[in-house]
């Protein structure tokens, strides 16, 4: 009998939608239409999405990347400075100015709808309450439009517990866009429950793909022996996939960048595999991750689809006249 015919059977469920959404599909184009346009270095504050094959592979075309402004050279500075989709504090555009830098904004436009939500909050005069993660690039961006004092963070169900507002009647929230669904839902209801006017954002603040991508694990978790989510340790949206695979059924469920991260030895004795991947993922590591396991088993992929998603964004007005070769258009898209 060959190995073939000894390898066992796996299915791995497929989830749809997964990887790459519009924001940050935007956000890769931006930076490879401005080496396209500008030539090569193009610096980006931050990595322009949480992952490191994307970051990679921007370097490898002439992108530079930088925390901070005051890392890119005096003989560079006439050459763009892009701001990573997490969306940036306005001290930073400011800054940009004030060092004769010319800028290209790629924040996603649903963050920047975010942003826009709690300034509309500010003004009506209600303290804005922030649901997010601590630290996370979304939420020092979103907290940096307004005035320091004029926000608080909360970011679970008993920090809303805790949380005493300036004037428990004049309260509007917001949420960072890559949250968990239930776990924001929570939140909300605790703080409306203590806080009866608090009032919601104009439309809901986390985005149609994070709830999207959490909708199709939800779906295709149970049953599942592990559940891979394609993503970096740093991307919040990632992470909260993981959460949601085990919390809908899944026996066990793990975040892993290439597939070289996957420990073959403990996988166990599985038969059924969940697959999907954040939103900064692209899907050549899903393709490599596929591969993987059908070097090891008698894998049948099965696709586990729930809705489709059409949505697309413009780039900067700066660039739409620069058109992407097929390869680019390739790496924009993740293949």
């Amino acid at each position: 009998m060959s190995m073939i015919e000894n390898r066992p059977d796996l299915t791995i469920r497929l989830c749809g939608p997964r990887g790459f959404c519009a924001g940050v599909d935007r956000a890769i184009q931006i930076v490879v239409l401005a080496l396209k346009a500008y030539g090569a270095p193009v610096y980006v504050r931050h990595e322009i999405v949480h992952n490191r094959y994307v970051v990679e592979g921007l370097e490898a075309k002439g992108a530079i990347f930088v925390e901070e402004l005051d890392e890119i050279p005096e003989e560079h500075r006439q050459q763009p400075v892009v701001f990573s989709a997490h969306g940036v504090p306005k001290s930073v555009p400011a800054d940009a100015e004030a060092r004769n830098l010319f800028y290209l904004d790629a924040t996603c436009p649903l963050v920047s709808k975010v942003h826009k939500q709690a300034m509309r909050h500010q003004r009506l005069g209600r303290h804005v309450v922030l649901i997010g993660h601590a630290g996370h690039p979304e939420v020092i961006g979103t907290m940096g439009q307004l005035p320091e004092g004029s926000v608080s963070l909360v970011e679970t169900v008993e920090d809303a517990d805790r949380y005493v507002p300036p004037d428990p009647d004049n309260l509007g929230f917001v949420t960072q866009t890559t949250l968990s669904v239930d776990d924001t839902a929570g939140v909300i209801k605790r703080l409306h429950e203590r806080f009866p006017n608090l009032t919601a954002p104009a439309a809901d603040s986390i985005c149609y793909a994070t709830t999207n991508r959490q909708e199709a694990v939800k779906q295709a978790a149970p049953g599942c022996d592990l559940f891979l989510i394609v993503g970096a340790p740093n991307s919040s949206n990632s992470k909260r996939l993981v959460e949601v695979a085990l919390r809908a059924g899944a026996a066990k469920s793990v975040l892993v960048q290439r597939a070289s991260e996957i420990d073959w030895e403990t996988i166990g004795d599985i038969r059924t595999v969940g697959l999907s991947a954040g939103a900064s993922a692209p899907e050549v590591i899903v393709n490599e991750i596929i591969e993987a396991f059908r070097a090891r088993y008698n894998a049948v992929v099965e696709l586990a689809d729930t809705v489709e998603e059409n949505e697309h964004f413009l780039v900067n007005r700066e660039l739409r006249s620069i058109e992407l070769t097929s390869a680019d258009m390739a790496f924009v898209n993740g293949e």
